[in-house]
């Protein structure tokens, strides 16, 4: 009851009544973990800048993957927009996936050099704290979801803040904000109202050999809408 109260406030607050007609509810699942168990999801924007929104049934955020001490064979825990908008709109390659916001913690490894999250003066030492990427997925058979961030290539096109990993990733160093069961995020993100767009909690791991597929998404703990069907509209705030 508190989450949905939580997230009906912050609803009321972006975009007033009705203005979330398109957002996704799903019903909890106990046997989810309740920090993914997804219930709700919506997006709004004014034009020029979007809010992606999502609840759960537990604590967003109080759960992270346990630290194994190495970047090969690192674990990532994920909260993830998946977009119908084309990945060229926030630099990357035209028509090259899924783009997909992403809000991730991984504490063997900081993927945000730019940054400096935990505010200790190192900016390589972040990985372990929820920050957001923008990601471009792509379908691979060799991964236990059968997803993967895209491998790409030299000179492929990337976001100006892409923090130099072969993958079709970015920190644009947005912060998400985690209270109780909801979690949402802020992007500078114009032409956007409209657009389809699902949620999903999930796994990722990096190759324990540093081979292709680097970064794979090896489990889905819940898809908002059941079947990745993309029911959400990002919708205008009035």
């Amino acid at each position: 009851m508190k989450n949905r109260l939580a997230l009906a406030t912050f609803v009321a607050g972006l975009a007033g009544s009705g203005a979330f007609a398109h957002e996704i509810v799903a019903k909890p699942d106990t046997g989810k973990p309740p920090a993914y168990d997804i219930t709700r999801a919506a997006g709004t924007t004014d034009g020029r800048l979007t809010t992606f929104a999502m609840e759960v049934a537990g604590q967003a955020g109080s759960s992270k993957p346990a630290p194994t001490g190495k970047l090969p064979g690192a674990k990532v825990d994920a909260y993830v927009w998946p977009t119908k908008l084309d990945p060229s709109v926030v630099g990357f390659a035209k028509g090259s996936g899924i783009l997909a916001l992403a809000v991730t913690a991984h504490p063997d490894f900081d993927d945000t050099p730019l940054f400096d999250e935990n505010g200790d003066g190192d900016p390589a030492n972040d990985g372990a704290n929820w920050h957001s990427h923008w990601v471009v997925l792509g379908e691979d058979k060799a991964c236990g979801a059968g997803l993967k961030v895209r491998d790409v290539s030299p000179g492929e096109a990337l976001p100006a803040t892409a923090p130099g990993l072969p993958l079709a990733l970015d920190s644009p160093g947005m912060s998400p904000l985690m209270q109780g069961g909801t979690l949402r995020l802020t992007v500078p993100l114009a032409g956007a109202e409209g657009a389809a767009f699902d949620a999903v909690a999930a796994s990722l791991q990096v190759h324990a050999e540093g081979k292709t597929p680097l970064l794979c998404v090896t489990g889905v703990h819940k898809v908002a809408s059941g079947d990745l069907s993309f029911p959400g509209r990002i919708t205008r705030k009035p």
